[in-house]
């Protein structure tokens, strides 16, 4: 894809490259550079040379900043560029244990429930034998939808029916990598949604973010939280 022009669809079209310079007022930048920070302790210790794929790449933020080191991939429905390619989850285009490592961030509540399953057939595909995934999905259970369901009857969706068509408990993610051949390795929290204290973190997140940053460390309790990263093992 060597001189490749950036191709833009969708949000990426509306929205430009915002996650090359995110928004300190966007209400996810708090979990989104926590995300980060913990996305990279994993791909640090990788021996030169891995070779990673990163899945729903956006405009591969992470592809070009260890393009250097690993022998990393991104892959993109909606974008791509010279490191990323154009393609779907649901029909990955790369031969059968192609890769050592693969990042699904943020992409699989985008996906209908049919979908993630196959995509998560896909990238164990693409996996070779023992090889792990590193997937970050919202969690619908976090403590404050909890509450909120108990009081009002209905859970805290972390976006619009039509933006995450996908949403669910982070249990069922578990459950559903489970079927597709995958073993859950390591799961970790971040920003447990404390009722009251919390609650404003989303309306102020430039302001509030040394709250955000102190409430993972402190309570990483991953069904409390409103994010959760999950390593998986392919079986």
């Amino acid at each position: 894809m060597s001189g490749a022009p950036i191709v833009r669809r969708g949000e990426y079209a509306a929205r430009g490259d915002y996650h090359r310079a995110p928004d300190p007022d966007w209400d996810y930048y708090p979990t989104y550079l926590a995300k980060l920070a913990a996305v990279r302790r994993w791909l640090d210790p990788l021996p030169p040379q891995t070779r990673v794929l990163d899945a729903g790449c956006g405009e591969g933020v992470l592809v070009e900043e260890y393009a250097s080191r690993l022998a990393i991939e991104g892959l993109d429905a909606n974008y791509s560029s010279t490191r990323v390619r154009s393609g779907s989850l649901t029909a990955l285009p790369y031969a059968d244990e192609s890769f050592d490592r693969a990042l699904c961030l943020d992409v699989l509540e985008h996906l209908t429930f049919e979908d993630q399953r196959e995509a998560l057939r896909q990238l164990h595909r693409v996996l070779a034998p023992h090889g792990e995934l590193l997937v970050s999905v919202p969690n619908l259970a976090h403590l404050q939808s909890r509450v909120h369901f108990l009081v009002a009857g209905r859970l805290i969706r972390t976006a619009s029916e039509q933006k995450h068509p996908g949403d669910r408990p982070a249990d069922e993610y578990i459950r559903l990598a489970g079927q597709t051949g995958f073993e859950l390795i390591a799961r970790q929290g971040i920003f447990p949604t404390i009722p009251v204290l919390t609650r404003f973190i989303r309306r102020h997140p430039r302001t509030l973010h040394p709250l955000h940053t102190l409430l993972t460390r402190l309570l990483p309790v991953p069904g409390w939280c409103f994010l959760n990263l999950l390593a998986f093992r392919k079986r």
